[in-house]
């Protein structure tokens, strides 16, 4: 395993959003979600495919505090650019386990 400094690990905008909507991303590869979540009046809504369609269905994500990585480059995927990495475990069977503050926090707050 590759070390990192506190500095590298600093620079990961690591972020504490809302999902405001999800919806199924049909011309996505694999199965995928288009999410828009609110990181807060400073980063403000931002859109990202996920592919969590294993774990969850994308009525009951919407609601759910998540945590997102902010500060990549948009990339496009399909017909979208994604703008903000949903982050997540990745299981044995391959699906995915979001990973979400255990208590309700502030859009915007950073993972310290």
């Amino acid at each position: 395993m590759e070390e990192i400094t506190w500095q590298d690990f600093e620079r990961v905008e690591l972020l504490a959003g809302t999902v405001i909507s999800a919806q199924p991303f049909p011309k996505a590869r694999r199965p995928a979600y288009i999410i828009h979540a609110d990181f807060g009046p400073k980063i403000g809504v931002l859109k990202s495919s996920a592919q969590i369609t294993s774990r969850y269905h994308h009525e009951d994500l919407v609601g759910r505090q998540i945590i997102g990585v902010v500060n990549f480059p948009a990339k496009q995927v399909g017909p979208i650019r994604s703008q903000f990495l949903v982050t997540g475990f990745t299981c044995e069977d391959g699906g995915v386990v979001l990973a979400q503050p255990e208590q309700p926090v502030t859009n915007g707050l950073k993972l310290a």
